[in-house]
């Protein structure tokens, strides 16, 4: 697996969990071949990272519009994440799909890699929808729990 692909699993994940904010990785030098289909791939791999920015939005926003009733709150996100699953699950076998073209036309050490590549990164794709829900479910109740700094006289 190129080092780009691995960056470019690594930025999905990134920009798909809201909570946890990281950098996106550096572009690749200019000097590097880059292979049509792991580009494809990668301009998928953002776009796919994009929508699952707007799902975070929306379950944020969900939690908000539930104004601490946790049945309402549970009942939207639950119909938030059968919305964007299938998504996840798609982009998944994409994944799986290009990792498992790349074994087959590669070098026998380039098989045990891509196996593994896509034995750890496409189980955390398929998973995403309900990794950000549980994230910003635990966000929302740490700062519900949070105890509210009373208000200084000026």
């Amino acid at each position: 697996m190129s080092i780009r692909m691995i960056l470019a699993a690594s930025a999905v994940l990134a920009f798909a969990a809201p909570a946890v904010a990281q950098d996106a990785p550096a572009a690749p030098p200019a000097a590097e071949a880059v292979d049509p289909a792991e580009a494809a791939l990668e301009a998928r791999g953002e776009a796919f990272g994009a929508r699952m920015e707007a799902m975070g939005a929306e379950m944020q926003a969900a939690i908000t519009a539930a104004a601490g009733d946790q049945a309402v709150a549970d009942a939207a996100l639950d119909a938030i994440v059968a919305r964007y699953q299938p998504e996840a699950d798609a982009f998944g076998a994409e994944l799986k799909a290009f990792f498992d073209d790349k074994a087959a036309t590669g070098p026998e050490e380039k098989k045990a890699e891509m196996a593994q590549a896509a034995a750890a990164v496409v189980p955390m794709i398929q998973g995403l929808p309900a990794m950000v829900r549980t994230q910003i479910t635990q966000a929302a109740a740490a700062a519900a729990a949070a105890p509210v700094a009373p208000a200084t006289p000026q």
